[in-house]
């Protein structure tokens, strides 16, 4: 029994079943769009399956931006989180299903941008919900299991294409049952013990006024993630270029296992530093380091001349922009200025994973043809080190709840 006055905590039970909730998003979207997507998109388009795939990225961000806002913010007027993320369920299972339909591009790009939809309506007021049910000293713990999310995500992949276990007609429907069995559970059983403080409305000022507006630590975490995102996008996206530029020998398989050991590892290490952070209450120390160790690693790929090296550089950005990643989603929680539009907030700041995908492709464009990649990693090194800055010099201050 907890001793009187001692601060209250959430179950491990019910954080457990979100993290796997949460890692169900990852799973639905890196092993269909990164292997799947890709060959049907090639056969549906031929010679054109690159620019049709631009296509899909482009309005599949856009559907993916406006769900995070619109279906947070109908989850805050509502006050109930779960029917969404079950109502999304259900939907983005349908329309993965109903992808091998499509008869043509315009109705496949229809399709992904209607399950871009869907799946934000599972995220976003899935983020919300966190903040409804987890308090600050739990949150960087939180972010360590939210490091499963992306290890996850690969790990799914890595399953539906392993040699005779899945047929390709049945990957969909396996990665269609993975989700449910992700995200079901916490629909089910989790049962999150309530804390009325978190979800309580903002006072008003002296005025009668709410916060409306951002606060500045709220501005400089959106940057902050904004900019690590960038970089992040740029190598999902390049990645495979760029290991093929180094060592034209290099199998698919070598690389795959790459990203999966990036994603792996930085698991442990996200959990170790969140819990650090809650028991010597420095929510965003852990954040400073991991964009630091993540803007080193840029700059090592960067220099890279050899495989070796260049294997090296890469595992230490994709290891440390993971925990970043992992634990900046926790530790936003603490600085929305009003619980009363915590789902809309977070939706606003999902832009920062839809926006890169936006940006990426121009930066790419401008530097690589003509500079080659170290320059593009040496742009995204500063990016990232502009992000230690803005996190480094926030002032500490008081969590509003």
């Amino acid at each position: 029994m907890a001793e009187p006055g001692a601060p209250r905590r959430q179950s491990l039970r019910f954080l457990l079943l979100y993290a796997l909730a949460a890692a169900g998003g990852a799973i639905a979207y890196v092993p269909f769009l990164t292997i799947w997507l890709p060959g049907r998109m090639t056969a549906l388009a031929g010679d054109a399956d690159v620019q049709s795939l631009g296509y899909v990225t482009f309005f599949g961000a856009i559907a993916a931006s406006i769900g995070g806002i619109v279906f947070g913010w109908l989850s805050d007027r509502t006050g109930n989180r779960r029917i969404w993320i079950a109502s999304g369920l259900v939907f983005t299972i349908a329309l993965l299903l109903a992808v091998p339909l499509a008869p043509d591009v315009g109705t496949l790009i229809g399709i992904i941008a209607a399950w871009q939809l869907s799946l934000n309506m599972i995220l976003g007021p899935l983020a919300a919900w966190a903040g409804d049910c987890v308090p600050d000293d739990q949150k960087g713990l939180l972010g360590g299991l939210l490091a499963f999310s992306p290890a996850l995500g690969a790990w799914s992949g890595a399953l539906v294409t392993f040699p005779g276990l899945v047929s390709a007609e049945a990957r969909l429907v396996v990665i269609a049952a993975l989700v449910a069995a992700a995200i079901l559970p916490v629909l089910l059983f989790g049962r999150p013990r309530p804390f009325p403080e978190l979800t309580a409305p903002t006072p008003a000022t002296a005025d009668g006024e709410r916060a409306s507006h951002p606060t500045a630590p709220a501005v400089r975490m959106w940057l902050a993630r904004l900019l690590v995102q960038i970089s992040e996008a740029a190598l999902f996206a390049y990645l495979y270029f760029w290991f093929r530029s180094i060592d034209p020998d290099m199998h698919d398989n070598e690389k795959a296992r790459l990203f999966s050991i990036a994603l792996t590892t930085a698991v442990p290490i996200a959990l170790a530093a969140g819990r650090w952070a809650d028991r010597n209450d420095r929510p965003f120390r852990p954040l400073v380091v991991s964009a630091a160790v993540s803007a080193a690693g840029l700059v090592g790929m960067a220099l890279a001349s050899g495989p070796d090296l260049a294997k090296a550089s890469y595992l230490v950005f994709g290891i440390a922009t993971t925990v970043f990643l992992s634990l900046h989603a926790s530790q936003t929680l603490r600085i929305l200025p009003r619980a009363e539009r915590r789902g809309r907030d977070l939706g606003i700041f999902n832009l920062t994973n839809t926006v890169p995908s936006l940006i990426m492709p121009w930066l790419t464009i401008s530097l690589v043809p003509g500079f080659g990649f170290d320059a593009l990693f040496l742009l995204l090194a500063a990016l990232t080190s502009a992000a230690v800055l803005l996190l480094a010099t926030m002032p500490r201050f008081p969590s509003a709840r």
